[in-house]
């Protein structure tokens, strides 16, 4: 059963979803819903401060919700989503592709990597041994339509 603080978080969380959506500084701000006991998506926050976004962090018991409200199927889900800039990001979206989307500015609602493909961004530590697999990053139009992007083989 989920507690009332717990729904409480989640609210307002999900309330914080425009602000995301609205954000324009110099500095792109990633603002991030994630479980707050999955490692992986911390090791993507560090992949994107790394790689110089400005990253805020909700924990959350469902990513599930906020998903939905930036327009991205549910057959997209992936571990976390977060929002920058006007977009949705799904899941180990590389650092690069974020970038790109923000210079391109297509009409989408955002980028999806689909799964938790090992060698992405947070799925990429010692524990993988160097293993990468082949995925891709997915365009996810405003009317849940979907392009290749973005290939990683």
């Amino acid at each position: 059963m989920v507690s009332r603080r717990t729904m409480i978080k989640a609210a307002v969380a999900t309330a914080l979803i425009p602000a995301a959506f609205a954000a324009r500084a110099s500095e792109p701000l990633v603002v991030v819903w994630k479980s707050p006991t999955c490692g992986c998506c911390t090791d993507w926050v560090r992949h994107m401060q790394a790689n110089g976004f400005k990253v805020t962090v909700n924990e959350v018991p469902s990513t599930a919700p906020v998903r939905a409200k930036m327009g991205i199927p549910e057959r997209f889900g992936s571990c976390h989503t977060a929002a920058v800039d006007g977009y949705a990001l799904e899941g180990h979206v590389p650092a690069k592709e974020v970038r790109r989307l923000l210079k391109e500015r297509p009409q989408a609602a955002g980028l999806a990597v689909p799964g938790m493909p090992v060698g992405s961004p947070g799925m990429d530590g010692p524990e993988y041994k160097g293993r990468k697999d082949p995925y891709d990053v997915l365009l996810v139009g405003r009317d849940g339509g979907v392009r290749s992007y973005q290939s990683y083989l």
